[in-house]
């Protein structure tokens, strides 16, 4: 009885010690510092308006936003269908989503840092002592059975915000795989855009080359007649027959670069080439007017550039990862379980072992180790600031170098107009001036070829500005915005691609 009661005193001293040593852990966790610099977002020189917007024409007040489908602005039914299809077959896409898993799954792996670590296990064994021990041992030469279902718990204290460090920096690396996301998203959407229209282009000016084939086949057809019957010469015959013959080469060699965007655009949809066809449709319609904005917006619309600013915030939470090393960790540890020479008696009260503790290792010397950590933390973090203003810059450089494009290809689209229109009245007069007799046929071929130039360059303007609106939207983010990132990526299911 006296010893029962002298256990259950001792049981008793054990539970107030737990009881006293778990608020002091509680109290470590709260109260414990997290070390390293706080992050705050460098500034970027930002102009106030856009340099090259002139007096261009933008959107109307009532669509200064570009939406998330973006490309529904050019109303073309076509493209619509196209669009529609890189999300669901894009492997390109598909590839930037995995990669924000693989982010996400990152970041819920370092986060398990908060809770402790438990495992378990069984061990059995049969075990013979040796005879030829020391003698002190009085248990020599015997053989016996062991049966162990063991558990430990280990866990790390985060005093010094270590754990909440690491957590944060792969936090904001999460959040920038979603702005990759986003950035390949617009990439891909822009590209079949592009292709599409060039595609388009071509189908214009291999429509103005079969018209004018088909012209210059009753040209030759008549000047043939003409030979026929002793008016005109056979110089005459063999220029129209080298000037047809030669743009119908030229009509063909559209051909290759219309079939290669055509490939283009079914890759892009995730279709093999050969199962898929794009439908002739020659451009001739302009781009409509896209809404600029301010240069102050372009940081929150571009994910590109909330891309490079959440890196930049995950090196500076690495400042704080490296600076937690120098002071000591702590840990805590505990073993418990079953312990039984039989197997029968193992799961009973008799059989009980535990154990606990905890433990702090503090650096003393490491030959400049943590310091030279720390000082690549602080200079990769240097780094990313360097590549974010360059990413802010760069955007800026891209909206201003397409409404440059757009504003002048505009001016000169007006100019070329008035320059067919000026060789198509050249031509009139030359084939007036040939069939009275004044003059050579040599002088129709001239201004054929003056007019079917300016033709062509009218038809290349026109692409030129279709590319260039596409590559506008692209430069402003494409109707994205910094608030469709993630505030806490572990938690949240799979981000869609067609993010708004």
């Amino acid at each position: 009885m006296k010893r029962a009661a002298q256990s259950a005193l001792v049981g008793k001293q054990r539970q107030i010690s737990w009881l006293v040593f778990l608020p002091a852990i509680a109290v470590l966790q709260i109260c414990g510092c997290t070390v390293g610099p706080n992050y705050k977002r460098p500034t970027a020189e930002v102009p106030t308006a856009y340099k090259e917007l002139g007096n261009w024409k933008e959107a109307q007040p009532n669509d200064q936003n570009l939406g998330g489908n973006w490309w529904e602005m050019f109303q073309d039914p076509q493209l619509n269908a196209l669009e529609s299809q890189v999300n669901v077959s894009n492997q390109n896409l598909k590839a930037a989503e995995a990669q924000y898993t693989q982010a996400r799954a990152l970041l819920r792996y370092n986060r398990a840092a908060y809770f402790p670590t438990i495992t378990a296990g069984a061990d059995a064994s049969r075990n013979r002592i040796s005879n030829n021990r020391p003698p002190s041992f009085t248990t020599n030469g015997r053989t016996y059975t062991d049966y162990q279902i063991p558990f430990q718990l280990s866990y790390e204290l985060d005093v010094w915000g270590r754990v909440r460090r690491t957590v944060e920096s792969y936090r904001e690396q999460a959040q920038a795989s979603a702005a990759d996301l986003a950035t390949v998203n617009l990439s891909m959407h822009a590209q079949v855009a592009l292709f599409y229209f060039q595609a388009r282009v071509l189908d214009a000016e291999e429509q103005l080359l079969n018209s004018t084939v088909t012209q210059y086949e009753q040209a030759l057809e008549l000047i043939e007649n003409r030979y026929a019957g002793g008016i005109a010469s056979d110089l005459e015959v063999q220029q129209a027959t080298t000037q047809l013959e030669t743009t119908r080469a030229q009509a063909i060699d559209v051909g290759v670069a219309r079939a290669q965007f055509e490939h283009a655009v079914a890759i892009l949809i995730g279709k093999p080439p050969a199962d898929f066809s794009l439908a002739a449709l020659p451009l001739t319609t302009p781009p409509p007017p896209i809404p600029a904005g301010l240069p102050s917006e372009l940081l929150e619309r571009r994910p590109d550039i909330a891309a490079a600013e959440r890196r930049m915030a995950s090196a500076n939470a690495q400042i704080g990862v490296a600076k937690a090393a120098y002071y000591p960790t702590i840990s805590l540890g505990a073993t418990g379980g079953f312990e039984s020479g039989v197997i029968t008696t193992l799961i009973s009260g008799p059989s009980v072992l535990w154990s606990a503790g905890g433990s702090a290792i503090a650096p003393i010397f490491d030959a400049g180790r943590r310091r030279a950590n720390m000082d690549q933390a602080i200079a990769f973090y240097d780094q990313t600031v360097a590549n974010y203003r360059e990413t802010v810059l760069t955007g800026f450089q891209q909206v201003e170098d397409n409404l440059a494009a757009l504003r002048i290809l505009e001016n000169e689209a007006q100019v070329q107009e008035r320059a067919v229109v000026a060789a198509q009245k050249y031509l009139e007069l030359a084939n007036t001036r040939y069939t009275g007799g004044v003059t050579s046929y040599l002088e129709v071929t001239t201004a054929e070829s003056a007019a079917l130039s300016d033709e062509l360059t009218a038809v290349t303007i026109l692409g030129r500005r279709m590319v260039d609106a596409v590559t506008l939207v692209q430069a402003l983010g494409g109707g994205w915005d910094r608030a469709s990132l993630p505030d806490r990526p572990e938690c949240c299911g799979k981000l869609t691609s067609n993010l708004k």
